[in-house]
């Protein structure tokens, strides 16, 4: 009687979505919404010959992207206009994730053809491009150049490369990166020096008789090794900073560049040092460095790690003012973590939510839904309209999610009129609500001690032609059990099984047995049970053991074996369990009846004849 005669269909709107190849490059790179090529797709070989662009990072990175590596794409990376830092070759490479072969050459031509000085972190960019593609040839390659430059794999990128590939059952694989990189630990001279400096300056405060310690072990002064020191005293962070100034004052002649800057930001960007993270950052800015996207990549996930939001939405909005703006991807993520929580920051969501849009991007609807969502569950309605008209503006239409949301922060608002009133106007604009959203609605009744309207609901629901299931079962069934109507809640389960060919959760019928139980309406409770067993849950039989051994008789506990016997004979344990729970209670009459009754491998069970030669 519960089941419709037939289920709405075809009457939810088909959004389209732009899957153009220029919109998906757009998308990547960033380009403006405005361009002039928005309409139509560049049938041009060499699109970089006319095309202007924002910023001169994303040029290179689409004119890699958008053809086959070639001497013609060699060409337009060697123009002047184009001019290649280390901060570029790591963003580019970044957003070559996809695409293997692509940032192998490009990396290859880094090395041979611009005179950009080879690092560690390119060379570590590049090996998790490749593992992560499962381009093992061209990563084995790449090693062995690193190896060969000098340059060693640090313990950050070793652990991830061999986490994907054990994750990946790649097990030859990792055991000869795990050798590979041992080998290189022992045959690393720079890393010994490196343990002597650490050790050196952790001993004591940062002073001049430290300093003149450090000159007369006559350091070799290389990228490489002020790196391994950084590492090595980060749990130190105003030491390390005290180290990095001496290095970059020194009489060496050594000069930090853009790789020992972004490795020094990485170990300032804790709570204890906040205030050095960002004086460091306007030194190398004044010095005419950037960050690259590699470190905001590690220090966002960092600060967000330590729940230290406020830098991190600040973090962003200094990489989006620059050449190196993180991806869409890097939002959805900082919008999640700020969203997360009962009580999330939403002046910080909308920070982060304008200065994307400020780029002349669009977020997905997927980060339009998670913002919407964090608005409404905290009944901020009026800011959550103005992330949906933003929302259709970027040219996505309010769909089911977007409602369902708007009825949860009702409902949780205890703004219940004003909840079905979303549901009945779903309609008049072009969306229906589906099965999702109906629950959400009857939840909301039944949460507030409104079950009778929450049934009102479920039989509107019913007229439209949709089915009960398993979780709105459960929600209906945890209405009646708020209220303290345990039968009715039994009744109605039993009738949805029975008469809706509803499955419900294992968990629902746990929670009706064991509030049946509870007022000894133990027949009813094993109709339950039978129902579950029909259904091919497993048994669920503590409950019975306890009950039946303290309140109930004979007669249940022999019904109560029938009932697991039902589909095939019981268990010993099953057995064992009835009389031993009857033996604790001090039945033991009751208990050599079960026993007496049973089959003949269970009275001659050893378990049963030491239960009873105890007694």
């Amino acid at each position: 009687m519960y089941r419709s005669k037939a289920i709405l269909s075809s009457l939810r709107n088909a959004y389209s979505k732009i899957t153009t190849r220029s919109y998906l490059i757009r998308a990547q790179v960033g380009v403006s919404s405005s361009s002039p090529f928005d309409s139509f797709a560049i049938p041009s070989r060499f699109p970089w010959q006319f095309r202007s662009f924002s910023s001169k990072p994303e040029s290179m990175l689409q004119l890699v992207l958008e053809n086959d590596w070639s001497r013609e794409v060699e060409e337009g990376l060697r123009k002047p206009d184009l001019p290649l830092t280390h901060e570029t070759a790591v963003y580019v490479l970044r957003n070559l994730d996809k695409h293997p072969e692509k940032a192998y050459c490009f990396l290859d031509w880094v090395f041979r053809e611009s005179l950009l000085t080879p690092s560690s972190l390119l060379y570590s960019t590049m090996l998790r491009v490749l593992v992560q593609q499962r381009s093992m040839k061209r990563f084995w390659m790449t090693l062995r150049d690193m190896k060969q430059g000098g340059f060693y794999m640090d313990d950050t990128t070793y652990k991830t490369i061999c986490n994907f590939l054990n994750k990946e059952d790649l097990k030859a694989d990792a055991a000869a990166v795990a050798h590979f990189y041992e080998r290189m630990r022992k045959e690393n001279v720079t890393s010994a020096v490196a343990d002597d400096v650490c050790a050196a300056v952790s001993k004591v405060d940062w002073s001049c008789e430290v300093e003149k310690e450090l000159q007369e072990m006559k350091l070799a002064l290389s990228d490489n090794f002020v790196i391994s020191v950084l590492k090595g005293i980060k749990e130190q962070p105003l030491k390390a900073l005290a180290f990095f100034h001496w290095v970059g004052g020194c009489s060496s002649g050594y000069k930090h560049s853009t790789v020992t800057y972004n490795a020094a930001l990485r170990v300032f960007a804790r709570a204890d040092s906040v205030a050095e993270f960002w004086s460091l950052v306007d030194e190398m800015k004044a010095a005419g460095h950037e960050v690259d996207l590699d470190t905001y990549i590690k220090v966002t996930r960092q600060l967000q790690k330590s729940r230290m939001m406020l830098e991190a939405v600040r973090l962003y909005e200094f990489m989006m003012d620059g050449p190196f703006k993180p991806s869409i991807q890097d939002c959805s993520l900082l919008l999640r973590s700020l969203s997360a929580g009962p009580s999330p920051d939403l002046d910080l969501v909308f920070r982060v939510f304008r200065k994307y849009e400020s780029s002349g991007r669009s977020l997905s609807k997927a980060v339009y839904d998670g913002i919407h969502r964090s608005l409404t569950s905290v009944g901020r309605f009026d800011e959550a309209e103005e992330i949906v008209k933003a929302m259709r503006n970027a040219g996505y239409e309010p769909d089911n999610i977007t409602y369902s949301q708007v009825v949860f922060g009702l409902c949780k608002a205890k703004r219940l009129e004003e909840a079905r009133g979303v549901v009945d106007r779903m309609e008049g604009e072009g969306c229906f609500a589906d099965i999702k959203t109906w629950t959400i609605l009857i939840q909301g009744h039944c949460k507030n001690s409104e079950v009778d309207k929450a049934f009102a609901c479920f039989a509107s629901m019913l007229e439209k032609g949709f089915d009960i299931d398993s979780d709105l079962l459960d929600v209906l069934v945890d209405g009646f059990l708020s209220q303290n109507r345990i039968e009715g809640a039994c009744k109605f389960l039993a009738e949805m099984v029975r008469n809706a060919n509803v499955k419900p959760w294992q968990s629902t019928y746990k929670s009706v047995i064991d509030k049946l139980l509870e007022i000894k309406k133990c027949e009813e409770a094993l109709e339950l049970l039978q129902l579950m067993r029909t259904q091919n849950y497993p048994v669920y039989a503590e409950p019975f053991d306890r009950y039946i051994a303290k309140f109930g008789t004979l007669e249940d506990a022999k019904k109560f074996l029938d009932v697991l016997s039902s589909k095939s004979p019981p268990s010993f344990a099953a057995y064992f369990h009835v009389v031993e729970a009857f033996y604790r209670e001090g039945r033991l009459s009751e208990a050599k009846d079960i026993v007496f009754t049973s089959p003949h491998h269970i009275k001659t069970h050893p378990k049963i004849t030491e239960l009873f030669g105890a007694a």
